[in-house]
């Protein structure tokens, strides 16, 4: 079984689907099937059929965030805004990820690890910027 022409397939079934207001699931589920036909029974063709019946659920609905995301959020955006020499610059994002880190720590269970996940890229500018990034 081809999966990666699998797996593109049904990724752009998946995102017509949450994007196109005339998407027909049966059409969609039914192309998908086509791409497995021929494939013999075994574990590849099982996981296809299951992907495809999954294909009918429905998304969740995005995440509703709190004014800590949102506020943290902000410091993350102005971060990238912070002028001066490299090391003013890394600074400043240091200075970002510590008070975003620090509304994680009050932020609700469901909220904090993706208020701390921004903190992520900045940690890396910042490395960057003071010249420590590891080399291959």
């Amino acid at each position: 079984m081809d999966v990666a022409r699998f797996n593109s397939a049904f990724s752009d079934a998946r995102r017509r689907r949450d994007s196109d207001d005339d998407f027909d699931l049966a059409v969609a589920q039914q192309e998908l099937r086509e791409l497995i036909a021929d494939e013999p029974e075994g574990h590849e063709r099982a996981w296809a059929l299951r992907m495809i019946d999954k294909l009918a659920v429905p998304p969740p609905p995005p995440p509703e965030y709190g004014p800590l995301y949102h506020e943290a959020g902000a410091i993350h955006a102005a971060a990238y805004l912070s002028e001066g020499t490299d090391e003013e610059k890394a600074d400043a994002l240091a200075e970002a990820r510590h008070k975003i880190w620090a509304i994680a720590d009050r932020a609700p269970a469901h909220e904090a690890p993706s208020i701390r996940g921004m903190t992520r890229a900045l940690h890396h500018m910042e490395i960057m910027l003071r010249g420590h990034w590891p080399e291959d």
